[in-house]
């Protein structure tokens, strides 16, 4: 049932305040739910109780039915530039928040290898610019390196060029971004080695940020020491796994063993999360089964040349180790939507021939390597957030369903998870890993960013052929106290950038 409104206040005006009356108030704290009112005033909750009719005049009031109002989520790992796009898809699936500057990249770094406006310039035109959704970023350590002149493929940077990369990123983080992100996996970041990582965890632990990794190696047999290097990485720093995964691991037995190895590290002292997605699929760039001898720096032509050979038998052995051609899906570029073992048919051509032809430039692809019940374990381990990973646009369905995905499986259909430790995974607990202080609860005095829904009709629609089908089934979404989506339309623009310790 859509939400009933009981006073005038519609359309796009900035409303003075929303009364939710007769809701199931999920708070984001994992305390079992309360059927309650909640008065909206402006930007802030106001009240939590029984709200009466004289407190309601002239505000908006909205009849819960009993269905579930909770904080809006916070998408801990997120791409794309809201003065490019908006995030429309996000808030159709409870989004109110995003973390960008992922994986070592920048929104302020607009053209591979050349850096454009400063991250804080950045910050201030999205401030300026009335987004769709909250907006928070770190800083990317590859886009750190790129402004501060090192050369992508520089493994040893000097001292003086180590203490530009500390004072850019000092900067950043005196401007609010929220701690550093690295892209172990990518260049440049796969070329950076440990007295340079470890010179920025100071930096980033004297502002109280997180060190956010996507690691070096995801696959079983490495993900630990790719983990213990974060961990070193990350020194005094808060640190945090992007998109935790077990690239070829296999069943429960398998994730049990790997959260056990976190709690370890947990219960040695270090404040170690990390996130996840619903999903089987990775979704980057082909260049990841690639060996690094063919990526930039280097120029792809003269290593076909002269390693072709060698090439052919490493993108064959690699491919293979990755469940094979049919679970290589192309997402961007003239072979959207096909996999490699189908565009190899299609050409008549063996399939290692195709991807030489196509090269580590050629574009994004889902990459079907991961088991899903162990990464449904993974999920359900408390200090294990939320996070798409996606992007308005993607062509992976993360990034329309990752959310509704997860109250649709983890909640109602098998069920794994009440839905007042659900929420908590995409609130509170995204909000004390990034330091928000403000969101990711409802409580007094808190902002009001929040949904309204009824568990059982939320559907994930996006899928690997229609990956941009938006998620249905919250019926009010909440940003700043304003309606910013609402019966499946957009309705107001309330979006704030957020800023670290403001």
């Amino acid at each position: 049932m859509a939400p009933r409104l009981l006073a005038a206040g519609l359309a796009s005006d900035a409303v003075a305040g929303v009364v939710l009356r007769d809701v199931l108030l999920v708070d984001g704290s994992g305390r079992p739910g309360l059927r309650t009112d909640v008065l909206v005033r402006g930007d802030r909750i106001e009240r939590i109780g029984r709200i009466g009719t004289g407190d309601a005049r002239g505000l908006r009031v909205v009849d819960g039915g009993g269905r579930v109002l909770a904080p809006g989520f916070i998408d801990l790992h997120t791409h794309g530039d809201p003065l490019q796009s908006a995030y429309t898809q996000y808030l159709a699936m409870g989004v109110t928040t995003v973390l960008l500057g992922q994986d070592g990249g920048s929104p302020a770094l607009r053209d591979s290898g050349r850096a454009a406006d400063s991250l804080p310039a950045w910050m201030d035109a999205v401030a300026a610019a009335n987004p769709d959704v909250n907006v928070a970023t770190l800083s990317g350590h590859g886009a750190l390196r790129r402004r501060a002149g090192i050369d992508d493929g520089t493994r040893k940077p000097t001292d003086a060029q180590l203490e530009r990369l500390q004072a850019i990123l000092d900067a950043d983080l005196r401007a609010g971004a929220f701690g550093m992100s690295t892209g172990l996996e990518y260049v440049p970041g796969r070329y950076a080695e440990m007295r340079e990582l470890a010179s920025l965890g100071p930096v980033i632990a004297r502002h109280d940020g997180v060190a956010m990794s996507h690691m070096r190696n995801e696959d079983a047999g490495s993900v630990r020491d790719s983990i213990r290097e974060l961990v070193e990485a990350s020194g005094p720093a808060r640190a945090h796994v992007s998109h935790l995964k077990m690239v070829y691991g296999k069943g429960e037995a398998a994730a049990d063993d790997l959260l056990d190895f976190l709690r370890g590290l947990r219960d040695g002292g270090k404040a170690l999360t990390a996130d996840a997605y619903p999903y089987e699929a990775s979704y980057t760039g082909v260049a990841i089964v690639f060996p690094e001898w063919a990526l930039p720096p280097s120029d792809y032509d003269s290593v076909r040349r002269e390693r072709g050979a060698e090439l052919r038998a490493h993108l064959q052995q690699r491919v293979e180790q990755r469940n094979g051609p049919e679970a290589l899906l192309f997402g961007t570029g003239p072979h959207a939507g096909e996999t490699l073992a189908q565009v190899a048919a299609k050409q008549g051509k063996a399939w290692p021939d195709v991807l030489l032809d196509i090269g580590p430039g050629g574009g994004q692809a889902a990459h079907f390597v991961m088991d899903r019940a162990l990464q449904d374990r993974l999920l359900l381990a408390p200090f294990v957030a939320l996070g798409s990973d996606g992007s308005p646009g993607g062509s992976h369905p993360r990034s329309a369903g990752t959310f509704a995905r997860f109250i649709q499986e983890f909640v109602v259909a098998r069920p794994l998870l009440p839905i007042e430790e659900a929420v908590r995974k995409a609130t509170s607990l995204p909000a004390s890993i990034l330091g928000i202080a403000d969101r990711g609860s409802i409580r007094e005095g808190a902002k009001a960013d929040m949904l309204l829904f009824d568990p059982a009709k939320v559907r994930a629609r996006a899928d690997y052929v229609h990956p941009k089908t938006m998620a249905e089934g919250f019926d009010l979404v909440l940003v700043n106290g304003q309606p910013a989506y609402e019966n499946g339309e957009s309705a107001a623009r309330a979006g704030r950038l957020l800023r670290r310790g403001a």
